[in-house]
Order: C-alpha cells, then structure tokens, then sequence
C-alpha cells in the first residue's frame, strides 16, 4: 500500500497540531465523562482498568493510585464512584487481604463503548488513510511522546512549587 501524498510540515507545525488536538481533547474527556456519569479523573482512572482488564491483570487500588498520581485516599473516592456507577467492584486480595483488587464489572464494557464507539470508528477510519509504515511512525513518535510527558510530570511533581512574586 503506497501512502497518499501529505502536505510539508514543520516540526513547530506538528508541535501546534499537537497542542490544538491535546485541547480539545480534553474538552472530549469532560463530555465524554458527564456522559457516563463520571469527572474526567474517574474516567482516567477506569481507562487504565480497562487496559489492565484487556490485559488480562486486575490491578490493585495502591497501584492504581501511583499510575494516576494520586494518594491512596484520593483513590478510594475514585473506586467509591466507579463502584456506585457500576463500572467496578472490589475485590480482597486472598494472598494479603489487606490489598484490594479492582475488577471491571460485566456490563461496564458494553456501556463504555456505547459513548466511546462512533469515536473509535472515525479514528479507525482516519488510520485506513495511512500505510502500516505510516501508522507504525505515528505509534513510536506518541508513545516516546506519552513517556517524554510522563517523566516531565515525573521532575515537576518533584520541585517545589515557585515562591509568589514579592509585593514590594
């Protein structure tokens, strides 16, 4: 498959496309969230027990915790509301029954993908346009982006915060 002609675009072209789609993306994510009942850092946190589920692991709320930034009573909140919207439920570890489990619930799939599909279907149609070369770019490039992103929140979450500018 031979790719179809693309316009020139310079690195700063890319980078403002990027800051563009990142924006309104989370105007997405805040839609998306009030869809299904939740605030967008619920809905970030179900996604990562999505791709734990899809995995095949069910992950630990401490460990949920550390992936979404959080402490470990900010996390509680989150799993009280996803456990009362139905997209989750707890479960004790048997091996340390002080560790808790998070398992998506049965119908959480169906109901997420009811918001989430037309989405997925357009962007699945926008990556038809690309050659497997192409897309292969495309997922290097976002996720040494993802990681570049990650160790930046890593060093700012590691500073103190600036002092106020002085009143003089």
């Amino acid at each position: 498959m031979k790719g179809k002609k693309r316009p020139a675009a310079t690195a700063d072209q890319a980078l403002y496309a990027m800051d563009r789609m990142i924006a309104t993306a989370q105007f997405g994510q805040q839609d998306i969230a009030r869809r299904l009942g939740l605030n967008v850092t619920d809905l970030t946190c179900l996604g990562f027990i999505i791709e734990a589920s899809t995995a095949g692991r069910t992950p630990a709320a401490g460990d949920l915790a550390e992936q979404a930034r959080l402490t470990t009573g900010a996390m509680t909140g989150v799993l009280n509301r996803l456990e009362k919207a139905g997209y989750i439920r707890r479960q004790a570890d048997p091996q340390d029954r002080r560790r808790v489990h998070v398992v998506m619930e049965e119908s959480a799939q169906a109901r997420i993908l009811q918001v989430y599909g037309p989405f997925y279907e357009r962007l699945g149609a926008l990556f038809a346009d690309y050659t497997p070369d192409e897309i292969a770019v495309l997922a290097d490039w976002l996720t040494r982006a993802k990681a570049l992103l990650g160790d930046s929140l890593d060093e700012t979450g590691q500073e103190p915060p600036p002092l106020p500018p002085s009143g003089h």
